[in-house]
């Protein structure tokens, strides 16, 4: 397959299945021979690891405090990871990016979001995505799929916080309906594969 290079994020709230989204369209690409790096948000560093270690299984933290952190473990990613994968024509799929910010500090925990924009642009180098997926779904339902599963710190919020994160993101990709395409997580985890991959197909070709 013939592709030019590509910054692929997906995003949502918690149990939308961003991660399993992921994880596919990264091994799509790869079963096409196309060079994908797949990382996660904060993660996939040494520091990034660590950091997410502390964020989500840590005591509370004050917005601003949670937008540093999550700063520089994005600072972290996009140097050392994101950047070289990029020059070397390799695509990246991202597993949440700057928008987690604006959506969790800003839109559900109201830390400025002129603040919020100032700190990313600083720790991306205004590196931005070029696809943006976000994987929309009904909190309440989501929660539904996760109700067995270990809690981390920000899946403990209300349900109040988290309609606030999904209205925070709906705001986000109705703002730049060019990069972002809106997909419904309630579908079937194929099906929504398909989708994804049809429009990332339509983007590199």
């Amino acid at each position: 397959m013939n592709t030019k290079n590509a910054f692929i994020v997906l995003e949502g709230v918690e149990g939308s299945g961003k991660s399993t989204q992921s994880q596919l369209l990264s091994q799509k690409l790869s079963s096409e021979g196309v060079s994908t790096l797949l990382v996660r948000e904060p993660g996939s560093t040494n520091t990034g690891e660590k950091i997410r270690a502390l964020i989500l299984e840590g005591s509370e933290l004050n917005p601003l405090t949670e937008l540093f952190l999550f700063s520089a473990a994005r600072s972290e990613l996009i140097q050392n990871e994101i950047i070289p994968a990029l020059d070397s024509n390799t695509i990246v799929v991202c597993d949440r990016y700057i928008y987690s910010s604006i959506a969790y500090q800003g839109y559900a925990k109201g830390l400025s979001l002129d603040t919020i924009d100032e700190v990313n642009s600083i720790a991306t180098s205004h590196i931005s995505p070029d696809l943006v997926f976000l994987l929309d779904i009904n909190p309440k339902v989501a929660f539904e799929r996760k109700k067995s599963d270990p809690k981390d710190r920000f899946e403990r919020e209300s349900m109040g916080f988290h309609n606030s994160v999904r209205k925070g993101y709906l705001s986000l990709a109705e703002s730049n309906q060019n990069a972002w395409h809106i997909i419904n997580a309630e579908k079937p985890t194929e099906i929504i594969s398909e989708k994804i991959w049809q429009k990332v197909i339509t983007f590199l070709t």
